[in-house]
């Protein structure tokens, strides 16, 4: 779906779902110097490659908040002398698929191509990157698919939630705003501005590439180049910095009519770079983000049907980390749930786990995570996150060792150093009953 988030989540989708038999990745150097990475599989004619311009969203020109988002969508919308019907005959006539997305942290292109056509293919692609149209009728009709996103999130808890926390932890940081900007933001923006905002993330020197399919390292170099021919070398924007995690702690009350009270919490997180960065993935899987065999399921849902559901999970964006989650629960029971939500993070911090619950976490996530991903198109995004966000090529040879070597006594010190329910941002929408600072 467009104009969604795209770094936040990313651990959690790409750290722990590499498919077991594509761990034979190799590293490939273009003719020109672009590095990619690739699983190769010849057992039918098709191949999937994804693009990643680091940076992303996160790049907006100051006062042009959604600027990169628009120009992103408007890039299929026509190339070079084909308008936007013309551009997608082209690439159904090749039996391809290209698309366009952007997140807090990367501009991605996802391409799957046959290989009788995969010249033809890159040359769709490489007209996208190089000569988009940025016609005022296209630009027009995608502005107005942004702005009724916009308006959307407006009326939708969740969202207001979400943008409240987003603002409170990480502040003037494009991390703290949505990558959709607001209708003040969008609605002066021109094919001119598009084409500026192009410029400061479509470059060589961004880019990043997984592939996967039926392509060997020689065809997958050409092709790249292919693609990226007359992309400028360099990008005219700098890439964001570090995002501080700015408050500690405390609630926020939205009044909002409704029946609920919607959560969004967090807290300074793990990086991915933290020896105990897998302590603190299976402290987070026990206490929320195992789903109903976690600890807050277990106390908010299944002892007291406060909430349909309650999760937590590790977010590790390229320019900051939070431990976060969410939940929603009827106006009069907020205040319980919100005080066991407490007491569950206080407890993690002070206990620990037990042997059992650390057991069957790693029986879990090291037996679950072979089956999450299966295609090449799949796998070519997981590569491409993969060095976004700074893992290693041999990642998949040495995940599941590293999380069978973590001990009890890992996870209990990282929660005690890490965890606090007092550092805990809390956002509430509704009109919650029993609710103190």
């Amino acid at each position: 779906m467009i104009f969604q988030r795209f770094a936040l989540g990313l651990v959690g989708g790409l750290v722990f779902a590499l498919q077991a038999q594509a761990t034979d990745i190799t590293r490939v150097t273009s003719p020109s110097g672009v590095e990619a990475w690739l699983v190769e599989d010849h057992s039918i004619p098709f191949a999937a490659i994804n693009l990643a311009f680091r940076g992303g969203a996160s790049v907006d020109p100051e006062g042009q908040r959604g600027a990169i988002n628009l120009m992103t969508h408007v890039l299929e919308e026509g190339a070079g002398e084909m308008d936007a019907t013309e551009y997608a005959s082209a690439v159904e006539a090749l039996g391809a698929r290209i698309g366009f997305d952007v997140g807090d942290d990367a501009l991605t292109v996802s391409i799957r191509l046959l290989s009788e056509t995969r010249d033809e293919g890159a040359d769709l692609v490489n007209a996208a990157l190089t000569e988009p149209r940025f016609d005022d009728a296209a630009v027009a009709r995608v502005k107005g698919q942004v702005m009724a996103v916009i308006r959307a999130e407006e009326n939708d808890p969740n969202a207001i939630a979400a943008k409240a926390l987003a603002a409170a932890i990480w502040g003037d940081h494009p991390y703290g705003s949505s990558i959709n900007g607001t209708a003040d933001s969008v609605m002066p923006l021109s094919p001119d501005d598009l084409r500026a905002a192009k410029d400061r993330v479509l470059a060589r020197d961004r880019v990043i590439v997984g592939a996967a399919g039926d392509i060997d390292a020689e065809e997958l170099g050409l092709l790249i180049d292919r693609m990226l021919d007359g992309l400028p070398q360099t990008a005219t924007a700098p890439l964001p910095a570090q995002a501080t995690f700015a408050p500690q702690g405390g609630v926020m009350v939205i009044d909002w009519n409704s029946p609920q009270t919607v959560f969004a919490f967090a807290q300074p997180g793990v990086s991915l770079d933290d020896p105990d960065y897998f302590s603190a993935y299976l402290a987070d899987h026990i206490l929320g983000g195992g789903g109903f065999s976690s600890r807050l399921m277990e106390e908010i849902r299944e002892k007291r049907g406060l909430t349909y559901g309650v999760s937590t999970a590790l977010s590790n964006g390229v320019s900051g980390s939070s431990w976060r989650g969410g939940m929603a629960a009827s106006n009069a029971s907020a205040g319980e749930a919100l005080a066991l939500l407490r007491a569950e993070w206080a407890k993690m911090a002070e206990g620990g786990v037990t042997d059992q619950e650390l057991a069957d976490a790693k029986t879990y996530l090291t037996g679950e995570y072979p089956l999450r991903w299966d295609g090449n198109g799949k796998i070519a995004g997981i590569l491409a996150g993969m060095q976004l966000i700074g893992l290693p090529i041999d990642y998949p040879d040495t995940r599941n060792a590293q999380i069978e070597s973590v001990t009890a006594e890992d996870v209990a010190r990282i929660a005690a150093e890490v965890l606090d329910p007092d550092r805990l941002q809390i956002v509430l929408v509704g009109q919650p009953e029993g609710v103190s600072p």
